[in-house]
């Protein structure tokens, strides 16, 4: 895990720092063609700012969506371990909005999580893959999936829990709030089925979610 200091080290650069935000702001994969762009700047000098931010664990490298033939671009997101540092909103952060959300509507743990789900994929295209974009979006949250497919059967276990310590006390309420989120995903993108949530011990991590793919209509 990168120090405080070390991620302060790689943000102390103004240009890396505003690729930072750059990246933040666009709440959605980036791509270095986009970078390039925006800063003028070219291809090497951004690879390696992004280098950079990505070894202080400040972001993450992916690859995009398979549009054709060829390699897939690589992308760059928020890496979900920088919580509540340089002005991002950290998990618990969101956990307090869902819960007053929860609160102020009296709607129970699992619609929150379904109306949070549907809200992460506002304006987003349809997909080719809905399982890789549903594990897609259950990374931006912090939960390290890893996917296993048999025949129609999709696993996703859960490597990583980011609300441990609440999971602990509350474990039915964060746990509902996962199960919506993954089903508020899956039903904005078609295709996929979450069926249930296999919960286990938050500190072990390793919850699995159950689902099918969907057989076209």
């Amino acid at each position: 895990m990168s120090s405080l200091q070390e991620q302060a080290r790689a943000l102390g650069d103004p240009t890396r720092f505003a690729v930072f935000r750059h990246v933040v702001d666009a709440d959605r994969p980036v791509d270095v063609p986009e970078l390039t762009a925006h800063f003028g700047l070219n291809h090497n000098a951004i690879r390696q700012h992004l280098a950079k931010l990505v070894g202080a664990e400040l972001l993450v490298e992916g690859k995009a969506e398979a549009t054709g033939p060829g390699r897939r671009r690589l992308v760059y997101r928020l890496d979900p371990r920088a919580e509540s540092r340089w002005g991002v909103v950290g998990p618990y952060e969101r956990l307090s909005l869902w819960l007053a959300e929860m609160v102020r509507t009296g709607a129970s743990p699992v619609e929150i999580g379904r109306r949070v789900g549907r809200r992460q994929r506002l304006g987003h295209p349809t997909v080719a893959d809905p399982v890789g974009e549903l594990v897609d979006q259950m990374a931006r949250q912090g939960f390290d999936p890893e996917v296993t497919t048999t025949g129609t059967q999709v696993q996703i276990t859960l490597r990583s829990c980011p609300f441990a310590t609440t999971a602990l006390a509350d474990p039915d309420t964060v746990c509902g709030l996962h199960l919506g989120l993954a089903q508020g995903v899956a039903e904005s993108i078609d295709g996929l089925v979450v069926d249930e949530l296999v919960p286990r011990d938050p500190r072990r991590a390793n919850c699995r979610l159950r689902c099918h793919v969907a057989a076209a209509p």
